[in-house]
């Protein structure tokens, strides 16, 4: 496939939305809607049987969601994706880490998006207060059994697509 254009569609300090029309392998043309976001991180804070989770208001679902820690930079910022991972863990749950380990990069919505996001497992929590940006104001945590994850995972009680991806590198890093 070949880029034969590019035009910028949309941008807020968050988010760039692009057309781009391509030459499919056939030969004919397409067009493209491509979400361009920076990335992000990912942290599975793991304590006793369990991890901590956040529950937050997701404006784009209309409700409430449980999900593991996650976020990137705000516009202007910069680091690496542990110091993002850090910052993310303590902003959110107020918890440092003794030890962070990545366990995988992965891509968020390959047929929209070039956004990506790193995965760490967060131990040796040491706790302190949280530091919340203004849209998490409502956020609320909890330490939750591994097997009441589950349970959450298989009811629906817990949809979110980068935490459950999260979940399954973990598994995998155990296999």
């Amino acid at each position: 496939m070949e880029t034969t254009s590019s035009r910028e569609v949309y941008r807020n300090p968050w988010t760039r939305v692009r057309e781009d029309t391509v030459v499919l392998a056939d030969g004919s043309t397409g067009v493209y809607g491509v979400v361009e976001r920076p990335d992000y991180a990912v942290v599975l804070p793991a304590q006793d049987d369990g991890f901590w989770l956040v529950e937050q208001y997701r404006h784009p679902l209309g409700r409430r969601s449980w999900e593991f820690p996650q976020g990137g930079w705000p516009p202007g910022h910069t680091g690496s994706a542990e110091d993002l991972a850090r910052t993310e863990l303590a902003e959110e749950t107020g918890f440092r880490a003794g030890r962070l380990r990545h366990l995988g990069r992965l891509d968020d919505a390959p047929g929209l998006s070039t956004q990506r996001f790193d995965v760490w497992l967060a131990t040796d929590l040491t706790p302190g207060p949280p530091a919340r940006e203004a849209s998490e104001a409502d956020m609320v945590q909890a330490l939750v059994a591994e097997r009441e994850l589950v349970a959450r995972i298989r009811s629906g009680g817990i949809t979110d697509a980068s935490t459950l991806a999260a979940y399954a590198l973990l598994l995998v890093d155990r296999a």
